[in-house]
């Protein structure tokens, strides 16, 4: 089981968007720092995730919405996630 995950920094109004076999292993990585792109932007609260079968589904998806235009990546949270 994988999953796409969006999360959000509130302090700076940021969004991440990944994917994952491990949810809670992962935030807690972006949270503590480990990874270059997020930890400037610390601390992240996971939004929404969804769940895929298939490595290849999650990432294709994560693929999907990083090409989003910012607009349009804002219209999809306030749409879809929680």
């Amino acid at each position: 089981m994988y999953f796409v995950y969006i999360l959000y920094s509130k302090a700076f109004d940021k969004y991440y968007i990944g994917h994952t076999s491990s949810i809670e292993r992962r935030i807690k990585e972006h949270n503590q720092g480990f990874n270059k792109s997020t930890k400037p932007y610390i601390p992240w609260e996971l939004l929404d995730s969804v769940k895929k079968n298939e490595k290849a589904e999650a990432y294709q998806l994560e693929l999907k919405l990083k090409n989003l235009s910012k607009v349009r990546k804002l219209d999809f949270v306030k749409k879809y996630c929680k």
